[in-house]
């Protein structure tokens, strides 16, 4: 059974989103989380981190190409898109913060959403754990864990009260 601990890699992005973020020293930097565990991550980050501003959120849901098969499906439970930005993204630098990064097709679909809102003057991503079978060419500045897993397993983030994070493997273990 796979065991990871999350709260580690957490750790280890942290690292990684502050050495993203001091790069070219960006005083204009973002973080934007795409939904779900994104989000939470970027929330926590940006709280870890002491960053100035608050953090943005944003939802692939308008932009994927499984839509038809899916239909208009909203991921916050509420009926509601959960895209939240802010601020401004005309030429600001942008770290989009993920959980698992698959296929890229999330990561497409949240960048065409993230220029419906305007141009910024850049995207990197950063990612808790990549774990390869990439269908796009899309590829983390930063991953705190890379892992394969079979085709149909799925790794899922959790987040308990207290804001720890934990992941659980679903699908054909």
């Amino acid at each position: 059974m796979l065991e990871l601990d999350a709260e580690a890699l957490y750790v280890e992005l942290q690292h990684g989103v502050r050495s993203l973020l001091a790069e070219g020293t960006r005083p204009d930097a973002a973080l934007v989380g795409i939904w779900s565990g994104g989000a939470w991550l970027a929330e926590r980050l940006q709280r870890d981190l002491a960053l100035a501003g608050t953090h943005g959120v944003i939802s692939s849901t308008l932009h994927r190409d499984d839509f038809n098969a899916r239909g208009l499906v909203t991921q916050d439970g509420k009926g509601t898109d959960p895209t939240q930005l802010p601020f401004a993204i005309d030429g600001r630098h942008i770290v989009l913060v993920d959980d698992v990064l698959h296929t890229g097709r999330t990561i497409r679909a949240v960048v065409n959403e993230l220029f419906d809102f305007g141009r910024p003057a850049s995207v990197t991503l950063a990612v808790l754990v990549d774990r390869g079978g990439r269908e796009l060419p899309i590829a983390a500045a930063f991953a705190a864990a890379k892992l394969a897993l079979p085709a149909g397993q799925r790794l899922r983030l959790a987040r308990a009260d207290d804001s720890r994070f934990s992941f659980a493997v679903t699908g054909n273990v």
